[in-house]
């Protein structure tokens, strides 16, 4: 049986909008598309990186600003905002609260059990 042409592998779902995102993040300044592209490597192409930036600006991830003929990208939060967020997201979309927050809990190493009964203590004063 002849064996077919092997197809590029797909990226899973959203996963290059967190690998555009980690580009941003690792940066201290706007970051154009073709900035971006550079970062990710040359097996993107322009209009790909171009059409993720817009994307998250879209979806209120990423700021952009007038830079040239186009446009310079910055995250609109840090990760740990951004993954606090999605937390919070899940939480208000499950059913029983108590029930969510119990089985996060239950999942937690012992150092995470830790820091979160610090950070606990250090809001209630």
């Amino acid at each position: 049986m002849p064996s077919r042409p092997s197809t590029p592998s797909r990226r899973p779902s959203g996963a290059l909008e967190a690998e555009v995102l980690a580009v941003l993040w690792a940066h201290d300044t706007p970051l154009t598309p073709g900035d971006v592209q550079g970062e990710l490597g040359d097996t993107l192409a322009y209009t790909t990186v171009m059409t993720t930036l817009t994307r998250l600006h879209n979806k209120g991830l990423a700021n952009r600003s007038n830079a040239r003929r186009g446009y310079a990208y910055t995250p609109a939060f840090d990760e740990a905002e951004l993954a606090a967020s999605r937390m919070k997201t899940l939480l208000d979309g499950g059913g029983d609260r108590a029930a969510v927050l119990a089985r996060f809990v239950g999942s937690l190493t012992p150092d995470d059990e830790k820091t979160l009964s610090g950070l606990l203590r250090r809001r209630r004063r």
